[in-house]
Parts: structure tokens; sequence; C-alpha cells
């Protein structure tokens, strides 16, 4: 690894570097076992072996293009791309899951047509003692690539070592096929060839669900939402915060907003040093460009304690509503305003809002109600 490092000339990026070194170490890993299987394959002219060493071919491939999307995605924000090039990693996913899928239908074709043409079987122990060795170092990369990519969040490396480590448990199937011709003089290699296929095409096919997912946008890293609510409400001045987007552009590349509940009787001044204070911190240590909303709450008055205590009630009875929010009783205007967060189950939002008038009314007939529903973005 040291020696990599030298070579590749590395910087100070701890992500971008281990994403470096272990798509370089793949290409290395996966061009010496892939030349080697397909030179036993030939010789034994056995289409399972020499799949496995062109599907060893396509994974030194999806390691390159791992190398070459994190490269591409530390390209600096640009006027036509001011957050970024981040998103570059997902395309490069795409792109490997592109190459899977297309390796596993070769493989499968190319079983197929050994069907229907057989060709004659040559296999030795000692290639099977090679693939055996070769699935050891393979498994050990898969996982170790796994591990690397859930280290430093990059969905190209998971993928990779995925189909490595899935490969080290087909060529199990490759072995138990050339021991079945050697014992027993019968070959199924097309047939375990059809089998390896199929589950490369399966691999490929998550492989592209969870990039495409990626770049359609999803749910904002709960993890990351959880530790930002935590930092803001822990933050004096701030009473409530809720409604947190999170936009992602690159593992490490996010904008999002949040509102948050603050005392009415602060001044405009007073929020600003905070919330400041607050945003300067998130963006350094969590790389988030975050904005505030800001709802005014007078958590200290009877009125609006009272008025809590009532929408705590009705609240409690209801198992669609996950909690609530931005409580302001508007003296001047004779309003109640409030936001309820539900669950994806509730079906039917206008009845609970009615239902929810219908109960402020029996305390205030008075006033008008201002209920905003909605559901968590996180």
């Amino acid at each position: 690894m040291e020696l990599l490092k030298k070579i590749l000339k590395l910087d100070d990026d701890q992500r971008k570097n281990t994403i470096v070194l272990t798509s370089t170490l793949g290409i290395v890993v996966n061009l010496l076992i892939a030349v080697a299987k397909i030179l036993i394959g030939v010789l034994a002219s056995s289409i399972a072996i020499i799949s496995e060493g062109v599907h060893n071919v396509t994974d030194a491939m999806t390691s390159f293009l791992s190398l070459i999307g994190v490269k591409l995605a530390d390209k600096r924000p640009t006027e036509k791309h001011p957050f970024g090039y981040g998103r570059i990693e997902y395309l490069a996913s795409l792109t490997i899951a592109v190459l899977i899928l297309v390796a596993g239908v070769e493989m499968l074709l190319g079983s197929f047509k050994l069907i229907l043409k057989p060709a004659e079987l040559s296999v030795t122990y000692g290639a099977l003692v090679f693939i055996a060795a070769t699935a050891v170092v393979k498994y050990w990369l898969g996982v170790y690539t796994i591990r690397k990519g859930k280290d430093v969040d990059s969905g190209s490396l998971v993928a990779i070592g995925l189909e490595g480590r899935n490969d080290a448990f087909i060529s199990a199937v490759t072995i138990a096929s050339g021991l079945v011709f050697l014992v027993l003089h019968y070959s199924v290699d097309a047939y375990v060839g059809v089998f390896r296929s199929f589950i490369v095409i399966k691999t490929g096919v998550d492989v592209l669900l969870e990039s495409v997912g990626q770049l359609l946008g999803r749910a904002g890293k709960k993890e990351l939402a959880d530790q930002l609510y935590r930092e803001i409400l822990e933050t004096e001045g701030i009473i409530n915060a809720a409604d947190m987007i999170l936009h992602n552009y690159g593992p490490n590349a996010w904008s999002g907003s949040v509102n948050v509940e603050v005392d009415h009787s602060k001044t405009v001044g007073e929020v600003y040093l905070f919330l400041h204070s607050l945003q300067l911190r998130i963006m350094h240590e969590h790389n988030v460009t975050m904005v505030f909303g800001v709802y005014a709450t007078g958590i200290d008055h009877k009125d609006y304690v009272y008025l809590r205590e009532l929408i705590v009630q009705f609240v409690q009875g209801q198992k669609h509503i996950k909690n609530f929010h931005a409580l302001y009783l508007d003296s001047n205007t004779n309003r109640i305003y409030c936001d309820f967060v539900v669950d994806y189950d509730l079906e039917d939002w206008d009845a609970l809002r009615e239902e929810f008038i219908a109960y402020m009314a029996g305390f205030y007939p008075d006033k008008e109600v201002y209920l905003t529903i909605e559901t968590e973005f996180v």
C-alpha cells in the first residue's frame, strides 16, 4: 500500500485516497487472475473457467471506472455546477452495473451455445486447485473492498466488492463442475455457466437499481440527519427543530434546510448570532450547507402552555401522527398555527385536518386554526 501511495502521488484527501488505492489494488489483482484463468480455461477447453477469466477482466474494468469516477468527482465547483461533481461517482456505479449486466448476458449466450454444441472438456486437478486459490484471493479482495467502500460511503467500491465476493462463491460451483467431470466423466460445464451468468446478471441489476436510486434522489441520510438534529437542539436559543431536507450532490457534499423554533421575544440580531455560528459549524464538520427557517414560539406564556397540552392530548390519540411543531398563537389575528408530521400510512389527510379543527373549536370557538400536515423528508 505504501508503494502504491508513492506511485500514485496521493494527497491528503483520505476518502479519495482510500478509493484510489482500493481500486488500483482491484485492477492489479483481477488482471493477474484473469490472465491465468483464461490460459487454463483454453488449455482445459472449459467455458466455465474461461468465463471466470473474462469476468475478472470485467472486474478490473469496473475498478478502473471507480478510479476514474473519484478523480472526476474531485473537480472543483464551476459556475454551471456550483455544488461540484460528486454525483459522477453515481454515474460510475451506473456504468459498472451496465458492464456487469453485459458480462452476465454474454456468459449466458456462450453457455447456451455450448449446451447446443458441446465441446470436449479437459480439466485437471491442478487447474481446480488453482481456481480454489484464486477464489480465496477474490473473497478476501471482495470483503476488503466492501469494508473500504462502506467506510468512505462509496457505492462503486461496495458494488465491486459484492461482485468479487460473489465470484468467490460461484467459483466453488465451477470446482464442483470440474470434479463431476473428473470423477463421473460427465460434463455439466455449460449448465454451470448458465447458473453463473444468472448470478452475475442479478448482481448487475441490484447495482443498477441502487445507482439509479441515488441519481433520482432518495431520502437524506438518516444517520447524518439524526446527528444534525441533536446538534441543532443542543444549541442555546433553539427550542425545537423539524422539516429537515437533505439534498445529496455526491457522497461527501450536501445542502439542506431545516425549520427551527425560537422564543418570539428574541431579537433578529440575537437569532442571527446563534444560527450563523451553528451554520458554520455544520458546514465545516459535516459538509452540509444548511439554511434555516425560523418559527416564533411563546414557550413561557401561559396561553401557549395550555394550548400545547391540548394538542399533546390530541396527538396521543392518533396513531399516524409522529410529532408536531411550529405551534403559535397569534393574538393579533386570532389564529392558531400548527404543523403535524405524519407517517406514510395515513391515507386521508383531509379527515385528520377536519377532526383536529373540530377538536380545537371545542376549546377556541372564536379562533381560526391553520394546520399544516406533512411527512418527513429524512
